[in-house]
């Protein structure tokens, strides 16, 4: 299962970093903080897309799981 999970993080975190930046840099009240804010909200993005892509994985495994 780790291996999937892995591949599904791979397309989450980008997926949830790239969000949180996007968010970042779309808020006027955040633009003089833009430099320190966008690595911390990538860093968030990819950490909170964890649990997502171990749930995802373990969804795949049930749904491809061969009945003997």
């Amino acid at each position: 299962m780790l291996k999937i999970a892995i591949l599904v993080w791979l397309v989450l975190a980008t997926t949830f970093a790239g969000a949180a930046v996007l968010a970042v840099l779309s808020i006027p009240s955040l633009a003089g903080q833009d430099m320190r804010l966008i690595p911390i909200a990538a860093g968030v993005g990819a950490v909170v897309a964890i649990p997502f892509a171990l749930i995802i994985a373990k969804r795949i495994l049930a749904l491809t799981a061969t009945k003997a």
